[in-house]
């Protein structure tokens, strides 16, 4: 248990740094959009291009890993969408409590399994990213076309735009296409892209950081407390257990089991201000998850080693 607090305690520690450094008025806050972008846009796909691409995927655990991130958020998912009539809560809180059970945070996720599982289980997480997104993108859009205050009806066309130009998933296809067509490395390219994503973790976590809010946390505690707890204390055994069902080894489902329990994703709030989701609400449902988060996936851990 010590091992794997000390594992996980420095990617939370970045988090907390760079909510202080956002707090503190370090850094005006017009300049925490552009360092998100060069994140978003350069940093981060410059980590997971190479670390698909290097990776070896022969054993079919990040196919099963996949299988279980999508499985289970499918299935919360149709949960969140059938239990609607007892939910009291308007349309657009609706929409943020529908965002906050399913979506997740790839800029935590990766850096935790990076320090427990090291570079193999970061190309399994790349590979569960690649498959999560396009779910959770088409499903959160179609709740809150329904419920959103703006009730804007979807084309498929922008929807396939959209995540045709999502940096993250972009850059999980051309990692898996440069694996499967066994490309070689490319001096100078293969050089550059690593010194780019030898910043992308750290850089990541700061800005996760940076844009957490927890003004909403006291004021609506109750419903960011039950979401909280379907996020961190349903979705991590599901994903386990599918893993697990599907025939998965111990590094599929310890990866498995962190993807559940990752914290809420910050595009939830940017999609929730441009379709008429409860934006405060959802921004508090980040916050708190990602709280809970750093107190749960050492003991989710703990439990799946001694299993």
């Amino acid at each position: 248990m010590t091992g794997l607090i000390a594992g996980v305690l420095p990617v939370f520690l970045m988090i907390a740094l760079g909510y202080g450094l956002r707090k503190s008025g370090f850094l005006p806050d017009e300049a925490w959009r552009p360092i998100e972008k060069l994140s978003i846009n350069i940093f981060y796909p410059s980590f997971l291009i190479p670390a698909i691409w290097h990776a070896d995927l022969a054993g079919g655990g990040a196919t099963v890993a996949g299988a279980a991130a999508v499985g289970a958020t499918l299935i919360v998912a149709a949960a969140t969408y059938a239990a609607k009539p007892l939910i009291p809560l308007d349309g657009p809180a609706y929409t943020s409590v529908f965002q906050g059970v399913i979506r997740w945070n790839s800029f935590v996720f990766v850096p935790v399994i990076q320090s427990v599982y090291g570079s193999t289980g970061t190309a399994m997480a790349a590979v569960a990213i690649a498959f999560i997104i396009p779910v959770t993108n088409i499903t959160c859009v179609a709740v809150l076309a329904k419920w959103g205050a703006l009730k804007r009806e979807p084309s498929v066309r922008g929807l396939a735009k959209s995540m045709i130009a999502n940096p993250i998933l972009l850059a999980c296809l051309i990692g898996l296409g440069l694996n499967l067509l066994r490309v070689p490395l490319i001096p100078g390219l293969s050089d550059a892209m690593d010194l780019l994503g030898a910043a992308a973790l750290p850089l990541g976590l700061i800005v996760a950081g940076a844009g957490l809010s927890f003004a909403e946390v006291r004021r609506r505690q109750g419903t960011i407390a039950a979401v909280t707890l379907v996020k961190l204390g349903v979705m991590p055994p599901l994903m386990w257990l599918i893993a697990w069902a599907l025939g998965g080894d111990s590094l599929t489902q310890g990866v498995a089991l962190i993807c559940g329990a990752a914290p809420g994703s910050a595009a939830s709030y940017m999609l929730a201000r441009q379709m008429g989701g409860d934006a405060p609400l959802i921004a508090g449902i980040i916050a708190s998850t990602t709280v809970g988060s750093a107190v749960v996936i050492p003991v989710l851990l703990a439990l799946f080693h001694f299993v």
